[in-house]
């Protein structure tokens, strides 16, 4: 910060520096005024999420003697993530009021909000607001220490002028960013394309097979103990694997942070290298082909496939074609799953041996390009953030302007 630049601490820059309103669920309505929450404020954005909307009735506002926020004030969280994140309300054209982890700022003449609002994404706010959190289970600032958090005050006209080159230079950015994404999706589509266009065939000597048929084992992964996360289990020579283990691999698992002794073993089931491990719960169909041997939970099926009959990779690409159906399939209760009789009733389409094993190549290379063209660009996204966070240091050190 500028040594000319004056400062002030948060509380002394506002007319209004106060908590939103307790608001309880019995509380709530259909209609009415609208109850903006912690949810709603994005890092320096307003997310609308219009259709998770909730409501207090004009009653309870007198009721409880709400505060009316407006179009134009800040509102900060207390809660993570990260803790302090703000934004300017916009106009809805409703009447809003917001939850008591919600600060809500309304500046004095000599500070913008756009200003602040930009102020409040730099790591030397974000620092001063650290210094200030409590709590072990979840952090969190009282409303008084972030009161005391100190805010520069430029003159307003060189305000206006830093608030100018951030937006010109955030609007470049986030659309960069938003072209970046496309071409992520776009490489995923194509990928999918491939997959549909393989595996959508029929002709002569293609048959459609269940799982089973092609497996020298198919079943469920065992961890009878209960609880599962039991210390006792823990901290052997036996690879234990989870559904997020699966779910965070391209292909190939190569890797693993938890094993089991020879208790764990004893209440579970050591599948061999080369398992196609399925999940099918929480995120179904995710898919990954074990590169150990390893024990994993019943929350996961595992093939073991009888390569005379098929080609492992193959069928792993063949659950990948699936995988939107299978997803499908697992709807409908609180937590998404599928059982494995409903899995063991799918069919697959097979081609004979050799026609897998030329299009297991052929989606290979195709995957790798895509990966690697992922990695690309989310290298990319992240010179973004990084270059963004540049930007705001050099606004609020005083080296854009004059």
């Amino acid at each position: 910060m500028r040594k000319e630049w004056k400062s002030l601490q948060l509380k002394d820059a506002c007319t209004v520096f106060t908590d939103g309103d307790w608001i309880e669920s019995r509380h709530q309505s259909e209609i009415g005024i609208r109850l903006v929450q912690t949810g709603n404020i994005g890092f320096g954005f307003f997310k609308n999420k219009e259709d998770k909307s909730r409501f207090i009735s004009e009653e309870t506002f007198k009721e409880l003697k709400c505060t009316e926020i407006i179009p134009g004030d800040l509102l900060i969280s207390r809660l993570p993530d990260p803790v302090g994140k703000s934004c300017i309300i916009p106009d809805l054209n409703i009447r809003m009021i917001t939850g008591v982890d919600c600060t809500i700022v309304r500046l004095k003449d000599n500070l913008m909000s756009e200003f602040l609002a930009f102020y409040q994404m730099s790591n030397q706010y974000l620092n001063d607001v650290k210094a200030k959190v409590t709590g072990t289970t979840r952090s969190r600032i009282s409303r008084k220490n972030l009161g005391l958090i100190p805010i520069p005050i430029p003159p307003l006209t060189e305000q206006k002028q830093i608030v100018e080159i951030l937006d010109q230079a955030f609007e470049a950015i986030d659309q960069a960013k938003a072209n970046i994404e496309k071409n992520i999706v776009n490489a995923n589509e194509l990928f999918q394309s491939k997959l549909n266009e393989i595996f959508s065939q029929t002709g002569e000597g293609w048959v459609e097979r269940k799982l089973e048929d092609i497996s020298i084992e198919f079943g469920r992964g065992k961890s009878k103990n209960r609880p599962r996360n039991e210390p006792k289990l823990f901290g052997g020579k036996y690879p234990f694997i989870q559904t997020g283990d699966v779910r965070n691999t391209e292909k190939i698992l190569e890797t693993y942070t938890q094993t089991y002794n020879e208790v764990g073993l004893a209440q579970s089931k050591l599948w061999p290298k080369g398992t196609i491990c399925i999940t099918i719960a929480a995120n179904i169909a995710e898919t990954a082909i074990l590169d150990f041997d390893s024990c994993f939970p019943d929350s996961i099926i595992g093939i073991v496939v009888d390569e005379e009959k098929a080609d492992t990779n193959y069928v792993y690409y063949s659950i990948q074609f699936l995988k939107k159906k299978l997803q499908e399939l697992g709807k409908g209760s609180a937590q998404d799953n599928i059982n494995l009789g409903t899995f063991q009733k799918q069919l697959f389409p097979f081609p004979n041996l050799k026609l897998q094993k030329k299009y297991v190549s052929l989606l290979d290379t195709l995957s790798e390009q895509t990966y690697q063209l992922k990695v690309d660009y989310n290298q990319k996204l992240t010179s973004l953030e990084e270059l963004k966070k540049s930007i705001l240091e050099k606004a609020f050190s005083g080296e854009l302007t004059n």
